[in-house]
């Protein structure tokens, strides 16, 4: 029997069987493409709409209503705007400063914005946290038409994903600085605690707003912190159970008790293997990107120790395959990820993080054609 769009998806974050394979593509910015990919797509699919920018530091787009129809995508994201009260700051040498205080500037031959300034990147102190104008979490600007998105997209059948933009330990680690934030987590990690503390009920605040606006016509809440790369975690164990597990713990029971225990998808990009464990016992439902290219994320180790307890929504290697392979690599290395974490539901397709400029249209298309015959 043919399932909604809807009911695939949450038929599979619940461990069940599904008719296919459910697709995301856009829902959060980190399931999404860049501006320069997407163009391409666009051509390439003969649509002819203006391009969107809702992220400039990633460069990372609203994807067509148009293009996900021709995908055949289940879900359908809610994406914060920006603030209407502290808009960026245009700046010489293409920066910019964004409300936080935090400047970036974009490299030529560049796509991306780079961290070039950290309000907190020269000195810290209790009292400089508490002087510091932090950003308004209730401006009206970001909640731009969120109700009403969220009604239609319910209405239409879709799973409805509110995506949540940036998270309190990347927001504190650009506040800070990384070297100067890693550094605190050993040195000083009470004073670094603080700034987590404000970074962190900064977005509790925009959760509770946001989720209120859209009451029940949502399914999946993401979030997105970084918490690993190429190698492994970025912190030991140890450190992220001390100083960030309680913190991500009480957002993530924040998010399920505000939405009347909606599934939780959370990002972080890199190796987590050794933090899994963690992350199921704090409440994560869902799981992006998959890295699969990172150090122990073999996709057979994880769907056997972790299947059927988290979703794993992502999976398509970007670093080698989509990027870098041909149109039946693609299909291969897409048939051979839904073979793995497909059986028994808790699987959602999507590329390994957002498409970046290098990949092909004909690879994007690849993808999504296979997951839809297999």
């Amino acid at each position: 029997m043919t399932m909604t769009p809807r009911e695939r998806v949450l038929k599979a974050l619940n461990h069940e069987e599904t008719d296919r394979v459910p697709i995301d593509f856009g829902s959060t910015n980190n399931t999404g493409i860049t501006a320069p990919a997407y163009e391409r797509l666009k051509d390439y699919l003969g649509v002819q709409r203006e391009t969107h920018i809702f992220d400039r530091s990633q460069q990372l787009v609203y994807v067509d209503e148009e293009v996900l129809q021709r995908f055949s995508v289940d879900t359908r994201g809610l994406i914060l705007k920006g603030p209407e009260k502290a808009p960026d700051e245009e700046l010489p040498n293409n920066s910019f400063r964004d409300e936080w205080g935090i400047i970036r500037r974009q490299p030529k031959d560049s796509p991306y914005f780079d961290l070039v300034y950290s309000p907190f990147g020269e000195e810290m102190t209790s009292k400089l946290i508490d002087a510091y104008p932090w950003p308004d979490p209730k401006d009206p600007g970001r909640y731009r038409g969120l109700k009403e998105e969220a009604a239609r997209w319910r209405g239409a059948g879709y799973a409805v994903v509110l995506q949540f933009r940036g998270g309190f330990i990347g927001q504190s680690q650009l506040l800070r600085g990384f070297e100067n934030w890693f550094a605190d987590l050993l040195l000083q990690p009470e004073l670094l605690g603080e700034l987590l503390d404000r970074t962190l009920d900064f977005s509790m605040q925009v959760a509770s707003q946001a989720v209120a606006l859209v009451g029940d016509n949502v399914d999946v809440l993401g979030y997105a912190d970084d918490i690993g790369m190429q190698t492994g975690p970025m912190i030991s164990p140890q450190v992220y159970r001390q100083v960030i597990k309680p913190r991500q713990a009480k957002f993530i029971d924040h998010l399920k008790t505000i939405s009347g225990g909606k599934k939780v998808l959370y990002h972080s990009c890199g190796s987590i293997f050794d933090l899994m464990e963690d992350l199921i016992e704090i409440g994560v439902d869902a799981y992006n990107p998959v890295q699969t290219t990172a150090y122990k994320m073999d996709l057979v180790e994880l769907k056997e120790r972790f299947g059927d307890r988290i979703t794993f929504w992502g999976g398509v290697d970007t670093h080698r395959i989509l990027n870098k392979g041909t149109v039946e690599e693609v299909r291969r290395e897409t048939r051979r990820v839904i073979e793995i974490l497909s059986p028994g539901g808790g699987f959602i397709l999507n590329s390994v993080h957002n498409i970046q400029p290098d990949v092909p249209p004909e690879n994007i298309c690849a993808m999504f054609d296979e997951a839809l015959s297999s």
